[in-house]
């Protein structure tokens, strides 16, 4: 078996996703407020409340405390002369290896967070899907980009 690809992600894309998990997880603390106060309106059984407060919990404990360290862990990628490797997953590891030649274009993309943590994603485009490569540094993903931009280029043109 291949050794795990050695670059990381900005260590920023922890606090990133622990943001991006605080955002969802107001969304659900909304909707299980809502829960915890019809419980008390229509008097409905204490469970529905302590069930609520379970779930907001261990969502907020899981997807802001546990979660984005262990994912920023586990992502890892390599771009090489031929091939790109991606490594993903917390539970389960996906491996995905992209060769260049297959490659159509790359895109770099930023959102309001990470345009706020100097941090960009790249994208890169096949036929058959895109891969991501999130929270990169800008000066990096500036440099990947054209590093694949140019090896997509040279593979095109031997073939």
């Amino acid at each position: 078996m291949l050794a795990e690809p050695y670059n990381r992600l900005s260590p920023k894309s922890v606090e990133i996703w622990r943001i991006m998990g605080v955002i969802s997880g107001l969304f659900l603390f909304v909707v299980f407020a809502g829960v915890i106060t019809l419980t008390v309106i229509f008097h409905w059984h204490l469970l529905f409340s302590i069930i609520s407060f379970l779930i907001i919990t261990i969502y907020f404990v899981l997807f802001v405390g546990i979660l984005p360290k262990m994912k920023w862990k586990r992502w890892r990628y390599e771009i090489r002369e031929d091939e790109i490797e991606i490594q993903q997953g917390v539970l389960v590891i996906k491996r995905t290896l992209v060769p260049m030649i297959r490659v159509q274009h790359v895109d770099t993309k930023q959102g309001p967070l990470l345009r706020k943590y100097h941090l960009a994603t790249v994208s890169i485009s096949t036929a058959a899907t895109v891969h991501e490569i999130p929270a990169l540094g800008l000066e990096e993903a500036e440099e990947i980009r054209t590093y694949i931009s140019v090896k997509t280029k040279v593979a095109k043109e031997d073939v």
